[in-house]
């Protein structure tokens, strides 16, 4: 896929504000400072298109990306806000799940991953939600281009390794950087690949179990 136009169209502080037209959507998290609006940035062609901070948790709404006049790309905030009041954490929780649950036109997540760690809790956890709800995603390791070509291959097959302990299988996993671009025509190219897809509405879910 080639990107010819990307541009912000709104930020919502719920579900229920977000356009109401069927398009595709695609949706973007991760924890905060996993590099997520600088991803967006590359995969878009444009380096001010979302917001970059070297403060974490900046996100705070939900932005909705119109790209190529055809599909949204969705910026969500980031879960694990370490430094926010628990009333605001709270109300992130409750934005983030409300999006995931009932955002019939979410066609997938992309579940952004720092490659240069080990698997954290949270993440792990994450994940868990979201297999257990039926939610459609992908993983995303970002940051690769921090690590040596051999490094970053084995930094997330060990990763991969240990999720398929517990997992029968995994998710599409892309490998990225927002530096040297890796990855960005392969992501690209996957949603170019769903946006053929017929565009159904889901069932709507109740379930709000923590993350």
């Amino acid at each position: 896929m080639i990107v010819n136009s990307a541009r912000f169209v709104i930020s919502s502080p719920h579900v229920g504000k977000c356009p109401e037209e069927m398009r595709h959507e695609f949706a973007f998290i991760g924890r905060s400072n996993v590099g997520k609006s600088s991803l967006i940035n590359m995969l878009t062609g444009n380096k001010s298109l979302a917001m970059t901070s070297s403060t974490p948790g900046k996100t705070m709404l939900i932005n909705h990306f119109l790209i190529n006049d055809q599909w949204y790309l969705v910026d969500l905030p980031g879960y694990g806000f370490a430094q926010r009041s628990k009333a605001d954490r709270e109300k992130l929780l409750k934005m983030i799940q409300g999006y995931i649950m009932h955002r019939e036109q979410m066609t997938c997540l992309f579940l952004l991953i720092d490659g240069r760690h080990k698997p954290q809790k949270n993440d792990l956890e994450f994940m868990r939600w979201l297999g257990e709800n039926g939610v459609p995603f992908c993983i995303v390791f970002t940051k690769l281009d921090k690590l040596s070509s051999s490094a970053a291959k084995g930094a997330t097959a060990a990763y991969c390794a240990q999720l398929l302990e517990e997992w029968e299988e995994l998710p599409p996993v892309f490998r990225t950087s927002a530096v040297d671009k890796r990855g960005r025509v392969e992501i690209l190219d996957y949603i170019e690949q769903l946006c053929k897809l017929p565009l159904e509405a889901s069932d709507d879910n109740d379930t709000q179990d923590n993350i």
